[in-house]
């Protein structure tokens, strides 16, 4: 019986270090390959502070920034689709399908798009840090917003089918309002912000890393000590109350931080769908396990692989164009929703 109940638990754990092993090998990658070619040891040189010119300059300020915001909001955003999966107990939801990516574009919009004129080409080109801050911190609001919003309404709805329609047609009033936010915003403005959408990982320099660390550290902050009573939570309210668990407590708690990890990963690099919720289904089918503890760690580690992954392919045109992240993503993470979805309505019937 011993044997037994501990070889899964070191399968997981070989899995999961194996997995660490990807996304460490993945960053690398990201780092040592571009459009422009640089032998790997200027790059060594320039990461250990030993070389100057233009490949210490191409390293340090544009792929290094680059791959640690790929490795961010990936891990955030599917830490926050696996909170989100809890929370209303539905394998389905995550911030893109229940419209939280929407809410989060809302504060953005509103604070670009209704702010002074701006000379930038990017949406976070003319920002200092406060600037940065006050992004994120707009993104954030507007997720958790749309978050309460589908919470309420939520709990008259039992089913999943019924949970994405309800988002759908809440990123399409969230959509609506960021359209008339752009109807009054200038060309100029109009034009960097639907560049923003298609989503990229570049718009962050080394300087502006800070604010984006700042806000996945409080996000991921809140998750601790949140294990158990997510486990509980995953099987009913009632059962968590039964427990000894605050459900109001933990309920505000997982809001907070999917709106921060929402917020931020959207603010810094435009509304990134599919990660958020793939990479959990596909965590919780690759180890076959439901214990939070060990699935937040997994399911972010997955969400990293997933951007660094597409932003790699994002590269691979060699005439200096950069492909969106958007549509590379959704090749890898369609297939993983759609499967989720047929195994749930299989699971069903029988």
């Amino acid at each position: 019986m011993r044997a037994s109940g501990t070889e899964p638990r070191g399968g997981r754990r070989r899995g999961a270090l194996l997995l660490a092993a990807l996304v460490l090998a993945l960053f690398a990658l990201d780092i040592f390959s571009g459009s422009v070619g640089i032998p790997l040891r200027e790059v060594l040189s320039a990461l250990l502070g030993r070389a100057a010119g233009p490949a210490s300059v191409i390293v340090l300020l544009f792929r290094l920034p680059k791959a640690l915001v790929a490795l961010g909001a990936g891990a955030a955003l599917a830490a926050s689709g696996l909170l989100l999966q809890t929370v209303f107990r539905n394998p389905l939801a995550g911030p893109d399908v229940l419209g939280i990516n929407s809410g989060a574009s809302i504060g953005v919009a509103a604070a670009v798009l209704l702010a002074g004129e701006t000379s930038a080409s990017s949406l976070l080109g003319g920002l200092d840090l406060g600037g940065y801050a006050l992004i994120s911190l707009a993104a954030s609001l507007g997720a958790a917003a749309v978050l309460l919003l589908i919470l309420a309404l939520a709990r008259r709805f039992e089913d999943a089918v019924s949970l994405l329609i309800l988002g759908m047609l809440v990123g399409y009033v969230a959509g609506s309002v960021v359209s008339l936010l752009i109807y009054f915003a200038s060309p100029q403005k109009v034009q960097v912000y639907l560049s923003w959408t298609y989503g990229s990982f570049s718009a962050v320099t080394l300087a502006k890393l800070p604010v984006f660390a700042a806000f996945l550290a409080a996000g991921f902050l809140l998750l601790l000590r949140s294990a158990k009573p997510l486990d509980a939570l995953l099987l009913g309210e009632r059962y968590a109350a039964s427990v000894g668990v605050d459900v109001k407590r933990e309920r505000a708690r997982a809001i907070a931080a999917s709106a921060l990890l929402t917020g931020v990963s959207t603010a810094f690099c435009g509304p990134i769908a599919f990660v958020g919720i793939a990479a959990p289904i596909a965590a919780k089918r690759l180890f076959r396990s439901s214990d939070h503890a060990f699935l937040l760690p997994a399911s972010a580690l997955l969400g990293s692989a997933f951007c660094l992954c597409a932003d790699l392919v994002s590269q691979l045109p060699r005439n200096g164009a950069v492909l969106p992240v958007n549509p590379l993503l959704a090749l890898v993470g369609a297939p993983i929703i759609v499967s989720a979805f047929l195994s749930g309505r299989g699971e069903e019937r029988t």
